[in-house]
């Protein structure tokens, strides 16, 4: 709107000043001349529509005048219309100018907000009672119907319909008791299967393989169940749940050995491989950046390159759950200024010939 008021401003400027240099008898011929064809259009053409632009720039030209003289002006609208028109523009621009700008209650501070979503999103069996009670102990001073509102505003139910835990929630909640297990297999240049058995910790995310076989038989899978105990007792882990699958290979010998141990084994649905997310987020970690990346040529050779890759997950290897530190090693203090160091210098660390890299400052 305001682009083409603009538009017609300038465009009436032009006009007018094209008036200037004319006398005042060929104003006379030209505003008849004007008169007879719109009277010709008015015959011809139906009732002609104004938009907001042509209403705000016809009163605002002709509102000076007074009404008799506009009654004898030829316009395509009665006088009192026009003078209609400038009347609404005025008060329009009054009722703008003076009106408040919110009613109503001032909008509640964005950090209440976020704390009253953060206390909702932490406790899902807390319903707005309750979340109006802890903001009073905290010291924030809001109405109760407050928090039902940016309750209800953020599409968040009440507490009885958000209580029930998911999966997701109880792995949360229990990763630093959680340990997960799974078999998968690979296959050599010859085309002999072997399978792997792994253990990851959720909370650390720290992998122990555990062994490679191609005859994965019940008495292998539970020596391997007594090294895991012994390993977790040797490093005080304080894991109380282990996550597997319905894997035959995990005979009821094994899941006795963990039992024995103080580890309660809990299965995951039937062909559902994402309760066992992150085991198996693992498997296809360790499949792309070094199974699809190294011809394995027999049992020993596999069991080589998974030790490597063991030490370089553990030790080297970012993890975005750890805010990019290792498993076995935490991040160093941040370089925020460059000139706190010389000059930086980065060697480069290779394992199994070049598949893996470790990047590190030189000594």
């Amino acid at each position: 709107m305001l682009l083409r008021l603009a538009y017609l401003a300038v465009t009436n400027t032009f006009s007018f000043i094209r008036l200037l240099p004319m006398s005042e008898r060929e104003k006379e011929v030209e505003i008849l001349v004007l008169r007879h064809q719109l009277a010709i259009l008015q015959r011809q053409a139906a009732k002609p529509a104004f938009t907001t632009d042509d209403r705000f720039l016809l009163s605002g030209l002709l509102h000076h005048l007074p009404l008799d003289k506009l009654r004898r002006l030829q316009l395509l609208v009665r006088p009192n219309t026009i003078l209609g028109w400038h009347r609404n523009f005025l008060k329009r621009r009054h009722a703008v100018a003076c009106a408040p700008r919110r009613r109503g209650r001032p909008r509640t501070v964005r950090s209440i907000r976020a704390l009253v979503l953060r206390l909702a999103r932490e406790n899902s069996s807390w319903g707005y009672r309750r979340i109006h009670g802890e903001l009073a102990v905290l010291g924030v001073k809001v109405a109760a119907s407050t928090v039902w509102e940016i309750l209800r505003e953020h599409g968040i139910p009440p507490a009885p319909e958000r209580e029930s835990t998911t999966w997701a929630d109880f792995l949360r909640s229990q990763a630093d008791a959680l340990l997960a297990c799974d078999f998968f297999e690979t296959r050599t240049l010859t085309g002999a299967r072997l399978y792997v058995f792994a253990v990851i910790e959720h909370a650390s995310r720290r992998i122990r393989i555990l062994g490679v076989t191609a005859h994965p038989a019940a008495d292998w899978v539970v020596q391997l169940g007594r090294n895991l105990v012994m390993d977790l007792e040797d490093v005080g882990s304080r894991a109380r749940f282990l996550l597997r699958d319905r894997d035959s290979k995990f005979t009821a010998a094994f899941d006795a050995v963990l039992d024995d141990a103080g580890l309660e084994v809990v299965t995951t649905g039937i062909r559902i491989p994402r309760m066992n997310s992150i085991m198996e987020r693992w498997i296809q970690t360790c499949r792309r950046e070094l199974l699809d990346r190294t011809l394995i040529w027999n049992q020993a050779h596999l069991l080589h390159a998974l030790r490597e890759f063991e030490q370089f997950y553990n030790g080297h290897r970012p993890h975005r759950a750890l805010r990019q530190a290792a498993p076995l090693r935490s991040l160093p203090e941040p370089i925020t200024q460059p000139g706190q160091i010389p000059r930086l210098d980065i060697r480069r660390k290779d394992r199994l010939g070049g598949t893996l890299h470790e990047y590190e400052h030189a000594a």
